[in-house]
C-alpha cells in the first residue's frame, strides 16, 4: 500500500485544473486508494473562502500586489494547519486545486514581487512542506483565457492583461526546471488528450512509489 500523498494541480486560467483534480480522483480511486479528499487555493476553509472573494473580486480600491501576497498565503496557511495537515496525518491523500508555486508564479512572475520575498514568507509559514507531486498544465495564455471567457465572467485576477499572464507562464516554466517533483502536462490539446496524458503520467508516477 502507498503511503498517503499531497497531489498539486497547477496552470493557468483556462488550464483545466479543476477538471483534473477531479480526474486524478477518480484515477487514485481506480487504484484502490479510497480516502482522497480535494481542495482549491484560495479557499475550502469558511476563512479561506471569504479571503478568496476578497482577492478575486472587483473593487473600487485597488489590491496592492504585496497586499494580495499576504492575503494569498493567510488562506493558504489557513487551509494547509486546518485541513492539509491533519488530513494527510489521518491517512487520507489530498489533492488541491493551486498551491504555492501558483504565488512565484502569479504575484513573482506576473506583479513582479521578488522572488526572494515569496521564498522567504514560505519558509517562515510552510517550512518544509511541499508536495509529493505537482502535475502543472501547461497553456498559452491566449487559449486559456479563450477557455475562461467562455465559462463564466472574468473575475479580477483572470480580468488582467496578456502581458501578465506571458510573464506568469514564463515564470511557472523557469520553476518547473528546477523542482523534479514537478511534471508538465500539455494542456493546449484537446480534453481527451490531456486526460490521456495526466493518467499515463499519474499511473507512471504511482508504479514508482510501489518500487
Amino acid at each position: 500500500m502507498i503511503k498517503n500523498k499531497f497531489i498539486v494541480i497547477e496552470g493557468l486560467e483556462g488550464a483545466g485544473k479543476t477538471s483534473a483534480c477531479i480526474y486524478v480522483k477518480k484515477i487514485l480511486k481506480e487504484n484502490n486508494i479510497k480516502n482522497i479528499i480535494l481542495v482549491r487555493q484560495p479557499g475550502s476553509t469558511p476563512i479561506s473562502e471569504k479571503i478568496r472573494k476578497l482577492i478575486k473580486g472587483h473593487h473600487i480600491e485597488k489590491i496592492e500586489k504585496e497586499t494580495e501576497l499576504l492575503l494569498i498565503y493567510a488562506a493558504r496557511i489557513q487551509l494547509v494547519k486546518t485541513i492539509i495537515k491533519p488530513a494527510l496525518n489521518q491517512g487520507s491523500w489530498v489533492i488541491s486545486d493551486r498551491h504555492d508555486l501558483s504565488s512565484f508564479a502569479y504575484q513573482g512572475g506576473g506583479l513582479g514581487i521578488h522572488e526572494n520575498i515569496i521564498r522567504k514568507l514560505k519558509n517562515l509559514l510552510l517550512e518544509d512542506f511541499i508536495p509529493d507531486l505537482t502535475l502543472y498544465l501547461d497553456v498559452k495564455p491566449e487559449i486559456g483565457l479563450k477557455r475562461a471567457l467562455k465559462r463564466s465572467s472574468l473575475d479580477r485576477i483572470e480580468n488582467r492583461s496578456l502581458t501578465f499572464f506571458k510573464k506568469t507562464r514564463k515564470s511557472y516554466l523557469n520553476n518547473i526546471k528546477l523542482d523534479k517533483k514537478i511534471i508538465k502536462i500539455d494542456a493546449n490539446l484537446n480534453i481527451s488528450n490531456v486526460t490521456k496524458n495526466i493518467k499515463k503520467q499519474l499511473l507512471k508516477w504511482l508504479h514508482k512509489q510501489f518500487i
